[in-house]
């Protein structure tokens, strides 16, 4: 089976995931299985055709047209896989990799898990010695991410966990004090489970939280300084805008990806531990009143709730994917077997 602590590289064999740039830049993405054929309105390209081929190779379908045949970088597929939730985006989630500082084989606390996109990358950055712990409420989300992750890597990580529940209360059941090198919170209220974060944080460790509001950072910032268990958060944003690059026609692209979400950091202070620029500060009032508050609900921040019936169907495609890499894979590992035997 494929080891999912290992990028794919290599010839393709079934059980791969090929993305194909067809005429006009059309993008497909499929999984090769012995006797598996992609059809369109352009010609039928079989699965056979490909296996045995480097990455970059370009192969012709049935009508002659040409497909360029690459493995899908992480980022592709996070931009097409089925979705539970919102996904983090690959430009947010590469900062938070690097301002939360996530190292190989450093303990990591996710929560939610949403469709699976952060904990793809989380993963990546853990390395097999590290591990991952993921905590989302719905057991829905939770098939979701299970699925996705399984589809990209092969197989479902040992060092990986889902725990259903709410993190502020699962959290002190599932890890030690002081055991946790890093938290991610991707959530509507975070501020909820920082007394539970600070307790699994090791001093040092760090807290980081991805938002989409400025009233959700305002509240997370606010309760960070309130708790006096940590340093003072850093905020800001990523914006990524591509380039049209052609010749001497160099312009920026017509369209990009802004605002996605706010990063909010800080650090586990050691027990007692007061900053000097805190404790040179006055005592002031607290920044926020009642009804501050009121603008801090769930429907003021904009939370849009997925209908049951869309989730199964994002569900289903899911777990159909992870189901087809599974098989895909389980058929060509018993092949080499086989060929191992008659040697």
């Amino acid at each position: 089976m494929t080891d999912p602590a290992l990028r794919p590289s290599g010839p393709f064999r079934y059980g791969d995931r090929v993305q194909l740039t067809g005429p006009k830049g059309r993008l497909s993405t499929i999984t090769l299985t012995e006797g598996g054929e992609m059809h369109t309105h352009h010609g039928v390209l079989k699965h056979e055709v490909l296996v045995g081929l480097p990455d970059g190779s370009v192969v012709e379908n049935s009508a002659g047209s040409e497909y360029l045949a690459l493995r899908p970088l992480l980022r592709d597929f996070v931009l097409s896989m089925p979705r539970g939730a919102a996904i983090v985006y690959p430009k947010d989630a590469a900062q938070i990799i690097a301002q939360a500082d996530i190292f190989p084989g450093a303990v990591v606390v996710e929560a939610g898990v949403g469709s699976g996109a952060l904990s793809l990358s989380l993963l990546r950055a853990v390395g097999r010695e590290g591990r991952l712990l993921s905590f989302e409420r719905r057991e829905e989300f939770a098939d979701v991410a299970r699925a996705n992750v399984t589809t990209f890597l092969g197989a479902t990580p040992e060092n990986w966990s889902i725990t259903l529940g709410d993190l502020a209360e699962a959290l002190p059941e599932t890890v030690d004090a002081g055991s946790v090198d890093r938290v991610v919170l991707d959530m509507l209220a975070p501020w909820d489970c920082i007394d539970a974060v600070a307790e699994a944080l090791t001093p040092g460790g760090v807290v980081t939280c991805y938002v989409a509001t400025a009233t959700q950072l305002s509240r997370v910032a606010e309760y960070l300084r309130g708790t006096g268990l940590f340093t003072e958060p850093e905020a800001n944003e990523t914006m990524v805008r591509g380039w049209h690059v052609e010749g001497l026609a160099v312009r920026p692209d017509h369209r990009m990806v802004a605002h996605t979400g706010f990063l909010i950091s800080a650090r586990r202070l050691a027990p007692g531990a007061v900053p000097p620029d805190v404790r040179k500060r006055a005592v002031r009032k607290t920044a926020y009143g009642d009804e501050d508050v009121e603008l801090w609900t769930p429907g003021a921040v904009g939370d849009r709730q997925i209908t049951d019936k869309n989730l199964r169907k994002r569900l289903r495609d899911a777990e159909r994917a992870a189901a087809g890499v599974l098989r895909a894979t389980t058929a060509d590992d018993e092949a080499d077997a086989g060929a191992a035997g008659d040697d």
